[in-house]
């Protein structure tokens, strides 16, 4: 019979965790092991109050999950029936199925690409995200965590003093910069000003500007925008990828928002058979969720590996960092 747990972390900050939404000091995620004998397997699920997730409802949502037949599960199938009949949020679905699939590799002596029938990168170049901040806390930020390593940044903006961020950046940085605005803008004729106002800057993307349910005033903007458009909170576990095709570009697929390895393979799949730019991104979390991404890092034109390097406390060291290039350590 399969053994379930559930442990709660809290993960210092190296530096207020500023977006447009809001600011973080710390993050609280779940560690969730699944054993049976000698075989453990555990996940990490990195909740989201955009997507209306706490640590206390992990936990809830973890004790309905454990009491509706967890320890009776006896392949993936059985767990996604299960997941799906109980609804569980999509972070924990995550950490949940990381933890069991890492579970029955265990079992197997099976990596997990063998198991997922993915190519395992050797080492994969990863942007690094500036957090919003005053445009002259910039270059001394930018020094002192010696950002140049990396072959391209992102940076967290919101409407107001964006252009300026943006500008103070690419003063220093040469290489290719990601923008994004966590769904800041609201007025889709002043964010296409905001775009054009960017020309001759090495913009690669502009990351979700607006909320995803400005479907409307995204199908508006793509074709008057003159970069790229990429989507992340409008690309979760369920997408309708003829309607996204008329308001993106690119997309951003974080595994915590997908629910799980099995959905988010099936996501890229089916991005890049619709034409999008695919990039693998993050929530802050430690090496243990990281790791997931990073699986599919060679499957993506763009890869985000940075949350793990926010972190005071990383526990588990799973993977590395070096001149802008993530390896895995185990």
């Amino acid at each position: 019979m399969l053994h379930w747990s559930i442990n709660q972390i809290k993960l210092e900050l190296k530096y207020s965790w500023k977006i447009a939404r809001n600011t973080s000091e710390y993050k609280i995620n779940s560690i969730i092991t699944c054993s049976e004998g000698q075989f453990i397997g555990k996940g990490e699920a990195a909740p989201n109050i955009r997507y209306n997730e706490t640590p206390e409802i992990l936990l809830n949502s973890f004790e309905k999950f454990l009491s509706s037949g967890a320890n009776e599960i006896k392949n993936v199938n059985d767990l996604s029936i299960l997941l799906n009949k109980i609804n569980v949020p999509n972070a924990l679905r995550f950490g949940i199925e990381q933890a069991y699939i890492h579970f029955i590799c265990s079992k197997r002596n099976e990596s997990i690409y063998n198991f997922l029938k993915i190519e395992k990168p050797s080492k994969t170049k990863t942007c690094y995200t500036l957090p919003i901040m005053e445009p002259a806390d910039i270059i001394t930020f930018f020094n002192n965590n010696n950002l140049n390593r990396f072959a391209y940044l992102k940076i967290k903006i919101s409407v107001n003093g964006a252009l300026e961020e943006v500008k103070t950046l690419t003063s220093i940085y040469k290489k290719p910069i990601l923008i994004d605005a966590n769904e800041a803008w609201k007025d889709p004729d002043a964010l296409i000003n905001f775009i054009d106002s960017l020309k001759g800057l090495n913009i690669a993307m502009i990351e979700q500007p607006m909320h995803s349910s400005m479907v409307n005033e995204y199908k508006y903007v793509k074709p008057r925008a003159s970069l790229p458009l990429m989507a992340d909170e409008s690309f979760c576990s369920h997408v309708d990828f003829t309607e996204l095709k008329l308001q993106f570009d690119a997309v951003n697929m974080k595994l915590m928002k997908a629910g799980g390895f099995l959905n988010g393979l099936r996501l890229i799949y089916e991005a890049k058979k619709h034409g999008f730019k695919t990039m693998v991104g993050c929530m802050v979390e430690t090496t243990l969720g990281m790791s997931g991404a990073y699986a599919f890092s060679g499957l993506c034109y763009l890869s985000d590996l940075d949350g793990y390097m926010l972190v005071k406390n990383e526990p588990f060291n799973l993977l590395s960092e070096k001149n802008g290039e993530v390896t895995l350590n185990k």
